[in-house]
């Protein structure tokens, strides 16, 4: 389709598609209008209408345009240079200033608010009237030293921090808007590599180094700001369903979190990561760890289909969660191990926390290469000081993902010490020191070679469950867990079979049944919907209301895939199904609360080669394939 752009300079043609957003319509005007950046366009309805940049990740077919329709657009006066810049300050401006990024939903809802911290009138130092305002009652900035200290607050939002650095440029209030001309972003992610392409007279590295390119010495130090400052888990029933198989095997677990993130009322411009869904790769278990090969193509393989999935629902990847459980000799209390006297991750946990947040940076256009931080975080399932199960979150600073990202970082055989590698020939590793306070209560500065502690790559968050619960899967009965085949909690034809015959043709009932996350990556992993049908899937999934997903469900069910689907479980065997008894053990586990160990009894098994058997030498539950044991290699001799 055809959009109409009338400008000061004439009339421009833009061609865009119903799909595509107000930001790619911008892209494509600013080289017809010669503007400095995208962000610098003013785009109207109309000559007096409102204006639409703030609406630059919405579709053109939701703002209502449609093919031939007119808009009206002007650089805005502080972009239009006075004189023609040189080609050197040309090339500069065009470097420092990304050109559009993709920021997340509720980033760009924050931008629109001041953060202002407003506060009721004094009573006691406050002279004036109920419509005058004084120093103890204007309100106050997120970033309020005073404000900080009060309420103990150790670490402000992203957003109040990035106040902050703005006030020392004048800007404030609503900052959605257009970036300012020649404007250099504030933010940059530390960076402790050598520095490539340096212009110093000496040969590349590692054959030479300068000065110049060589990093700075790194200070570990409090990070002042959090990326995310809360964690809520959408329904009880996630932790509690990841508790299960601690609960059945006293073995520990791995799963990645899904969800979205949303403002934080209760703290000035803050951020709250929502997980609506938690998903368990492939991982081998035991009784004191995990193993993931999560470098391997198969890994990669399982992760990439689901974040498709993810996609169609409107969630990501938002962090991640393991349980670190051992039970006590008292019911249903476990040993309470991670504190300030020993530690609260460790440095195994804590680098591969840092390698996921620098495989998810956080988009941000304040930033000179349009990423800063990462919104990745880390939950652990372990005991707290009353020896119950408890959650707690974390993430890891920006110094922590920088040393991870130039290969400083290697854990140590002490849990609470990570270890920092030592220079080669190759590997440039700079100067590392961190402070601490004597027992003289002075601060001291020492060399972090060859260990320092975890705690000072650390950023603690907060965690809780809303009180009223509305999670985005709302399916009454949760389909089984993927890769939990040993607990006899098979992802089947059979088993989808027996899931979705309550629904019995109807609409309503299988939009119901479909609103499962885990049902959903399974049927992605059966490719037999195309991808355009496991999109519409996830939309009935992750429908905003009733209507919605019965007339979604009655499409899917109409699609050639679907149908396909349909007869290929026709032919699927009941013996496929899954054993009512292992859903009953994961029930009952999930009830028990870190009570004793649940035993999965399944029924109706007409052999006992179809049950997981226990070696009766080290007691480890192997697969029902399995001939030998695969820890002790003793044979199946029951």
């Amino acid at each position: 389709m055809i959009i109409r752009v009338r400008a000061p300079d004439g009339m421009f043609r833009v061609e865009v598609g119903l799909t595509d957003t107000l930001a790619t319509l911008l892209q494509k005007l600013a080289p017809l209008m010669k503007a400095p950046t995208a962000d610098s366009i003013k785009l109207t309805r109309d000559v007096g209408g409102s204006h639409l940049m703030a609406e630059f990740e919405s579709s053109i077919a939701s703002l209502g345009l449609k093919h031939g329709d007119m808009l009206f657009a002007s650089i805005a006066a502080s972009a239009r240079p006075s004189v023609e810049p040189d080609a050197k300050f040309a090339e500069r401006s065009k470097s420092s200033v990304p050109m559009f990024i993709r920021q997340e939903a509720v980033d760009n809802q924050l931008e629109k608010d001041d953060g202002l911290i407003r506060r009721k009138r004094d009573a006691g130092m406050c002279k004036h009237g109920a419509n005058a305002m004084c120093e103890y009652c204007l309100p106050i900035e997120p970033y309020d030293p005073g404000y900080l200290a009060k309420k103990e607050i150790k670490h402000m939002s992203f957003y109040a921090y990035l106040r902050k650095i703005l006030a020392q440029s004048k800007i404030g209030g609503d900052i959605s808007g257009g970036l300012p001309p020649n404007f250099v972003p504030p933010l940059e992610d530390p960076d402790y590599r050598v520095k490539p392409n340096c212009t110093g007279r000496h040969l590349p590295w590692p054959g030479g180094i300068c000065s110049k390119c060589q990093p700075s010495a790194i200070t570990l130090q409090r990070q002042p700001f959090r990326m995310v400052d809360n964690v809520e888990f959408a329904s009880p029933s996630l932790i509690e369903r990841l508790l299960s198989f601690w609960n059945t095997t006293r073995c520990q677990r791995f799963g990645f979190l899904y969800g979205h993130y949303q403002s934080l009322p209760n703290v000035p411009l803050g951020v709250k990561a929502v997980v609506e869904a938690i998903y368990e790769p492939k991982q081998a278990w035991e009784e004191d760890g995990i193993k993931l090969n999560i470098e391997s193509p198969e890994f990669e393989r399982e992760m990439a289909r689901v974040d498709a999935v993810a996609e169609s629902c409107g969630v990501k990847v938002v962090g991640m969660i393991f349980t670190d459980l051992e039970p006590t000799d008292v019911p249903k209390k476990v040993v309470y191990r991670r504190h300030a006297d020993s530690y609260f991750l460790t440095s195994l946990e804590a680098r591969l926390g840092a390698y996921m947040q620098l495989k998810h940076p956080n988009a941000c256009r304040w930033a000179k290469d349009g990423h800063f931080g990462s919104k990745f975080v880390t939950c652990c399932l372990s005991g707290n000081k009353d020896d119950d199960i408890d959650v707690s979150a974390w993430q890891f600073s920006n110094s922590a993902v920088a040393m991870q990202a130039a290969d400083l970082l290697v854990p140590s055989s002490v849990p609470s010490k990570m270890c920092v590698q030592e220079s080669t020939k190759t590997r440039y590793v700079p100067d590392v020191f961190y402070s601490y306070t004597n027992e003289y209560k002075l601060p001291v500065t020492t060399n972090a070679k060859p260990a320092f502690p975890v705690e000072y790559l650390l950023v603690n968050l907060t965690h809780g469950f809303p009180t009223d619960p509305n999670p985005l899967f709302k399916s009454k009965s949760p389909f089984c867990i993927e890769n939990r085949d040993h607990l006899q909690q098979v992802q089947s034809l059979g088993a989808f079979k027996r899931h979705i015959r309550d629904a019995d043709g109807s609409a309503e009932k299988l939009a119901l049944v479909l609103s499962d996350f885990h049902l959903l990556a399974y049927l992605a992993s059966l490719d037999i919907l195309s991808p355009d049908e496991i999109k519409l899937v996830g939309k009935v999934a992750s429908a905003d209301s009733d209507q919605s997903a019965k007339e979604l469900a009655g499409r899917v069910m109409d699609s050639s895939g679907w149908q396909t689907l349909l007869i290929m479980l026709q032919e699927a065997s009941d013996s496929d199904l899954n054993h009512s008894g292992s859903m009953a053990a994961e029930a009952s586990a999930g009830d028990s609360g870190g009570s004793g160990m649940s035993q999965s009894q399944p029924a109706g098994s007409s052999s006992a080669l179809r049950e997981p058997w226990a070696c009766r030498h080290c007691t480890f539950l192997n697969e029902p394939s399995k001939v030998e044991c695969d820890i002790c290699g003793l044979p199946n001799d029951m």
